[in-house]
């Protein structure tokens, strides 16, 4: 070897030189620490928001969707009240005797009592929402007793389904199964359809406001019209707006149609402008 080369391997560490005087170690500082637990803190927290306002909602609305679908089966396969037997025929057979034009061709709407707070009355479905749009209906508004638990709940002294008056009820956006997160995107004439053991209740939708949170006025028998003297029977459905705030109200109005009874089948406000 030449005599740079000497003197290079002269001036290179040994391993032996390496194990007497061992290179310092980083040492770990405090502030490093509390730095990744921030880091994973966040993480975690991100994690648990992401679940609350999607995964959450997807997997609790499903849950309260077969519930309630189990439900309107359940109604389903009971003798609807008002059916009367059968007759037997007897004798000759006779022409059916003819209709009378003066018979009013639509039927009553029964008003049902006011539930009480977390009772179970109805499921609503609202068709532009799709066909498995299915909710069950309680009583109250407490967020502990019907809204996170069971969906949609009817403000007490509010009129009930058919009756004239408002009947007023109210369904988170943005959490709980958010039953009411597409509410905006409701149009003009769309039913919105209360299904109880008697029948079913057709609305239809008008108009959507935004309103502050203390406007408590859209819940008044005419909504908005202080001692007003209620004639038609509405609906009004409120919910937080924006989705995932609470700076404001979406309300959303309808207008009572008719009233079908279980005996008569399900009505076509169940299908039709569905997928419009």
């Amino acid at each position: 070897m030449d005599e740079a080369t000497n003197e290079g391997a002269r001036d290179a560490p040994t391993r032996r030189d390496r194990r007497r005087n061992p290179q310092p170690r980083r040492r770990t500082s405090v502030m490093g620490v509390v730095g990744e637990l921030f880091i994973t803190a966040g993480v975690i927290a991100l994690l648990y928001v992401s679940w609350q306002l999607w995964i959450g909602d997807i997997i609790i609305g499903a849950q309260f969707k077969d519930e309630a679908k189990s439900l309107s089966e359940e109604w389903a396969s009971q003798e609807p009240a008002d059916a009367a037997p059968t007759p037997q025929p007897t004798g000759q057979p006779t022409e059916p005797p003819a209709a009378d034009p003066t018979t009013p061709t639509t039927v009553e709407a029964p008003i049902l009592a006011e539930p009480a707070e977390g009772e179970i009355f109805g499921i609503m479905r609202i068709p532009r929402f799709g066909p498995d749009y299915y909710f069950n209906l309680a009583g109250g508004v407490s967020a502990s007793v019907t809204l996170n638990p069971i969906g949609i709940g009817h403000y007490p002294g509010t009129a009930m389904p058919g009756q004239a008056g408002n009947f007023a009820v109210a369904g988170h956006r943005g959490s709980h199964g958010a039953p009411f997160q597409d509410l905006p995107g409701l149009r003009v004439n769309d039913a919105i359809v209360v299904e109880t053991a008697d029948g079913w209740y057709t609305y239809r939708y008008r108009n959507l406001e935004y309103v502050q949170p203390d406007q408590v006025e859209v819940l008044l028998p005419v909504p908005q019209v202080v001692d007003a003297t209620a004639t038609d029977s509405i609906i009004t459905m409120t919910t937080c707006s924006p989705r995932y705030g609470f700076s404001e109200r979406a309300i959303a109005y309808g207008v009572f149609e008719s009233f079908t009874p279980r005996s008569a089948g399900a009505p076509a406000s169940l299908t039709e402008g569905a997928t419009a």
